[in-house]
């Protein structure tokens, strides 16, 4: 499913908006440098920047340029009028020349080493794909796309993939040819193929269902909006020790380890506050973690050593974190 890096001290820039341009339908690319030309932080295929657009406006982009060229940071954003007000805000109001607060990157999507990729990609999620597909070139691996999208128009880099890979990548309009067939793409499990899936949220809980036969780790998927739950366990109090700063916190059932601890005066990094973005990512020392994130894959729930402090809780009367 997903996997996860430890945390660490992230870089936090004021960057310059060089470039806003249209990619297509409703989609902008936005390219950001350092305002003195300084080289920017590297990152790997599937890592993502926070955009902090106002005080409580904080939104997560994937990284969609070239890795290896560190004078600039890319990503696309689709404008959403049903939003929560981030894209609107790029579209709207971020001009060429503003200064922009960036954190990260911070990578939840890695690449794995594989002989063979299925990418899968749906509108705005083909933005993480692109790099992958790159570095799938560059290591002489099998690669397919297949890419659906509302129309051909809304659909950003379809035409620079469809002429560049005519073999490899298959664009899927949903007003010309439906909603791609899943069924056929992934109807034969296969050991030697990582399957990754970016889009809105229908897609990606239909992808889940059809590699529910496939290896176990063999689906690696990203969400930007929480996962549903499917148990609806009552939340309760539990105690949270922390070893790193000598605390012991009671978390009551209707605030979040995250609230209490920022509370008590322990700085934690986080962004999201629903568990997708990764930043609060914390080690569990001792305890039993109730995960309610979108990111951990089952083995990793199961391994109990990380969790995500902003929506996550605990099974056992106490946690022991290392914060």
């Amino acid at each position: 499913m997903t996997t996860t890096t430890p945390q660490r001290a992230e870089v936090e820039l004021d960057l310059t908006l060089m470039r806003k341009e249209i990619l297509a339908d409703s989609v902008l690319r936005l390219t950001f440098a350092h305002p003195s030309g300084l080289q920017l932080p590297g990152w790997e295929p599937g890592a993502h920047i926070d955009l902090v657009l106002g005080p409580d406006l904080v939104r997560q982009y994937s990284l969609c340029g070239d890795p290896d060229d560190t004078s600039v940071l890319q990503v696309a954003v689709l404008r959403e009028a049903a939003g929560r007000g981030g894209s609107l805000h790029v579209h709207d109001k971020l001009a060429e020349g503003d200064t922009v607060r960036v954190r990260g990157p911070r990578n939840h999507f890695a690449l794995v080493d594989a002989p063979r990729y299925l990418f899968i990609a749906g509108g705005i999620g083909i933005t993480p794909i692109l790099p992958m597909i790159a570095a799938a070139r560059r290591r002489q691996a099998d690669w397919r796309l297949v890419y659906g999208g509302r129309t051909r128009g809304s659909m950003a880099f379809a035409q620079q993939l469809a002429t560049d890979h005519p073999d490899r990548v298959e664009i899927c309009p949903q007003d010309e040819s439906g909603l791609i067939d899943l069924g056929a793409v992934l109807g034969t499990p296969r050991q030697d193929t990582a399957v990754y899936c970016c889009g809105p949220e229908p897609l990606l809980n239909a992808v889940e269902q059809r590699c529910a036969s496939w290896p176990d780790g063999a689906l690696h998927i990203e969400r930007f909006v929480p996962k549903a739950r499917s148990d609806d366990a009552p939340s309760t109090s539990f105690e949270v020790e922390l070893s790193l700063s000598g605390k012991t916190l009671t978390v009551p059932p209707d605030r979040s380890i995250l609230e209490v601890v920022e509370e008590a005066g322990v700085p934690v990094l986080s962004s999201c506050q629903e568990g997708t973005c990764g930043s609060c990512e914390t080690a569990v020392l001792a305890g039993n973690p109730d995960h309610r994130d979108s990111l951990l894959s089952e083995k990793e729930r199961a391994s109990g050593d990380v969790m995500f402090i902003c929506v996550s809780r605990s099974r056992s009367l106490r946690l022991v974190l290392d914060l």
